[in-house]
């Protein structure tokens, strides 16, 4: 490789990295093919600040496999010293012709949810994230078993500006 193509390299890889200036936690787990029901995305943030807010976000990547407009999730943040707050979400994931929402140029789009505005963590220390899906078809009880389309669940927090 030659010093330009060298140089044209590393300038690239620095502004690839620096372009996500709020970017303070951001992770991804796969669930395969099928999402299933009792399947829980687990994150742990180490929380070092309590004195700004943050963004919180639950990231989704689907694709064209998954049968739905809509996604329900149920969002579990324990705190360090136990206290667990849980929260029942839903979020629109396709328009009404069936076309996905989301970020991406193939069938894999990219979903950017929020989960909490302007929020303050309380406590320094490590911080866990569940994340599952809760979804239930029309007139059915019992929840969807597998769920097709989701192949990757993350969870992000960014700074404010």
């Amino acid at each position: 490789m030659s010093l330009k193509n060298s140089l044209l390299f590393v300038f690239a890889a620095i502004l690839l990295v620096s372009c996500d200036k709020k970017r303070v936690f951001d992770q991804y787990k796969s669930v395969g093919k099928e999402w299933h029901k009792d399947s829980i995305a687990s994150f742990t943030y180490n929380n070092q600040d309590t004195t700004k807010a943050y963004n919180l976000f639950v990231n989704l990547r689907s694709n064209n496999d998954f049968p739905f407009n809509n996604i329900f999730l149920i969002v579990a943040m324990e705190a360090p010293g136990g206290l667990t707050k849980v929260d029942t979400l839903e979020y629109q994931m396709a328009n009404p012709d069936g076309t996905l929402l989301g970020d991406g140029f193939s069938d894999v789009k990219e979903s950017k949810l929020y989960f909490k505005e302007k929020y303050k963590f309380k406590s320094i220390g490590d911080y866990k994230i569940g994340i599952m899906q809760a979804l239930r078809q029309t007139g059915k009880v019992n929840g969807v078993e597998s769920l097709a389309g989701i192949t990757e669940v993350g969870f992000r927090i960014e700074k404010l500006d």
